[in-house]
């Protein structure tokens, strides 16, 4: 089957003596995005349904991730600061922010940093808390996988693993991703979602910033958590497995102006399955509720 790519523009900016990459997606509403954990600015998950909904999405590749400098993301606060600077090259005054998994504290942090930016922020399956511990096996086990050295090739054998077989490749991601049976998360899933997972295997890459990730996550940042003051939504499944309750809790309980919503799908994945309509359909809503744009981005 032929994909229809979306139109993408990618673009590089020097930002205090090192590189920032982004890319804008469609025209109208600004969205900030900020990318999961293995990512960058080429990700394409549920981004589609946003651009046919009137919006614009602008994705930094997170310091570490694609062609961004590693030194960009030192702490969190100052990765925002430089993409408050990427805003300002564009001339956006005010965006919508969503925060994907591992990208939960970058937006996080923009949205406590710049309230006077940020029009709402949305939390899809994100990390609010700390994540790993260094003293866990799932740390040790991830920063070896992930490492800068070895990422590489633990990509390249999975990319070519879901490109000859995606189906025995979803169904091994599975228990990593959702706390259902595999028999129960493979009844929700159509081709087109497991063409998505494929996609998704052949773009990702770790580059730097997972070790990056795990560092940020390994502690609290429940000082800028407090600080949050736009109108937020967080999501998150009930069956996720990849980042537990927990973090959704912590954030509706830290967050005075947050809306929690439990969802009954199948897992960490928002985008794919067969309830991915309705809670982009919840996003959509929210955002159009809280839509004080100052600005829009035309290609």
């Amino acid at each position: 089957m032929e994909v229809k790519r979306l139109e993408r523009i990618l673009y590089h900016m020097e930002v205090d003596g090192h590189l920032l990459e982004y890319s804008v997606v469609g025209t109208g509403t600004p969205i900030l995005l900020f990318h999961g954990g293995h990512s960058n600015c080429r990700e394409e998950l549920g981004y589609e349904r946003l651009v046919k909904s009137g919006f614009s999405i602008i994705t930094p590749s997170r310091p570490g991730y694609g062609a961004t400098s590693k030194e960009l993301g030192e702490t969190l606060e100052l990765a925002s600061r430089r993409y408050g600077k990427m805003l300002d090259q564009l001339h956006i005054k005010k965006v919508h922010i969503i925060a994907v998994s591992a990208g939960g504290p970058s937006g996080i942090s923009f949205a406590s940093m710049y309230p006077d930016r940020t029009n709402s922020l949305i939390l899809q399956s994100a990390i609010t808390k700390e994540w790993l511990s260094k003293r866990s096996l799932n740390y040790k086990l991830a920063k070896l996988a992930f490492h800068p050295l070895t990422e590489k090739w633990t990509w390249k054998l999975v990319a070519h693993l879901s490109n000859h077989y995606v189906q025995f490749m979803f169904k091994q991601f599975v228990p990593s991703f959702s706390k259902l049976s595999v028999e129960e998360v493979m009844k929700e899933m159509k081709d087109s979602d497991l063409e998505a997972f494929q996609r998704m295997n052949n773009r990702y890459r770790s580059g730097e910033g997972f070790i990056l990730d795990l560092q940020h996550t390994s502690k609290g940042f429940n000082h800028l958590l407090t600080t949050v003051q736009s109108p937020t939504l967080i999501l998150h499944s009930l069956n996720d497995q990849a980042v537990s309750l927990e973090h959704a809790h912590h954030a509706k309980k830290s967050i005075p102006t947050s809306t929690l919503c439990l969802l009954d799908n199948w897992g960490h994945l928002l985008w794919i399955g067969k309830d991915a309509e309705d809670i982009h359909n919840q996003v959509e809503v929210f955002m159009k509720k809280h839509d004080l744009v100052n600005g829009h981005v035309t290609l």
